[in-house]
């Protein structure tokens, strides 16, 4: 464990030194927030920022992901795991190392825009209600952070993985729940949105916030959780970096 606490330290600190990463990873979910949230006009609901702000909050923590699976990327062409591999803890401490620092950076950067979006005029959450959404967006940010590592294993070049990230970050938000509910969506779409990950932890963060306890959709994110990083884990040991 503790080795696990140093190599994601040494991540964090990396990424609070260098400023304009962290500023930039915040632009985008922020923009969403104000100009999507405060301006389309949504005849379904009375507050759509209210509605869109769980969207948003998936939406950096898997924003975070996608960039933090570079990290382990970058360790490899910089020659760090060679490094690595010459030290007494084990191979999947690196691993879980970058598991939870992607999973921290997304949580500091969705608390920010928690906060913002209060700021913005959102129901301020009960603290049984802040911790609930706290430990969705930790459990979400546990999957994703452990599907972008296993990507970024099996492809090994970061142009690639940039490339494959951006294919599949958009349709990933745009095929869930975040924008619409699905009593306003296609009918081809219901099924695929139902199903999509980020529609299971949007929709638990609603629940939440309606005073609500998700329990069968927080069952299927640990399922799923444990399975991805069950995965990883094997991927990891097996591949040559």
């Amino acid at each position: 464990m503790n080795a696990i606490i140093i190599y994601c330290l040494r991540d964090l600190v990396r990424w609070i030194r260098g400023k304009w990463g962290f500023i930039s990873s915040l632009i985008a979910p922020a923009a969403w927030l104000i100009f999507v949230g405060m301006a389309l006009p949504i005849k379904f609901t009375d507050n759509y920022l209210a509605f869109i702000t769980p969207g948003i909050l998936v939406m950096t923590i898997l924003s975070a992901s996608m960039q933090g699976g570079a990290l382990l990327i970058m360790d490899k062409i910089l020659g760090f795991y060679n490094k690595f591999m010459a030290l007494p803890p084990p191979r999947e401490s690196i691993l879980f190392g970058k598991i939870l620092v992607i999973t921290i950076r997304g949580i500091i950067q969705s608390s920010i825009i928690l906060g913002l979006a209060f700021l913005l005029g959102v129901p301020v959450y009960s603290p049984v209600q802040i911790i609930a959404v706290y430990l969705i967006l930790i459990l979400f940010g546990g999957l994703l952070s452990s599907v972008t590592t296993t990507i970024a294993v099996l492809i090994g070049e970061h142009d690639s993985y940039a490339a494959v990230t951006a294919m599949i970050t958009m349709p990933l938000f745009f095929a869930s729940s975040a924008m619409m509910p699905y009593s306003s969506m296609p009918g081809w779409l219901v099924i695929p949105a139902s199903l999509n990950p980020l529609s299971i932890a949007i929709d638990s963060i609603r629940a939440v916030s309606e005073g609500m306890f998700p329990g069968s959709r927080l069952f299927i994110l640990v399922i799923i959780t444990v399975v991805m990083i069950s995965v990883n884990v094997k991927l990891f040991r097996n591949v040559k970096l």
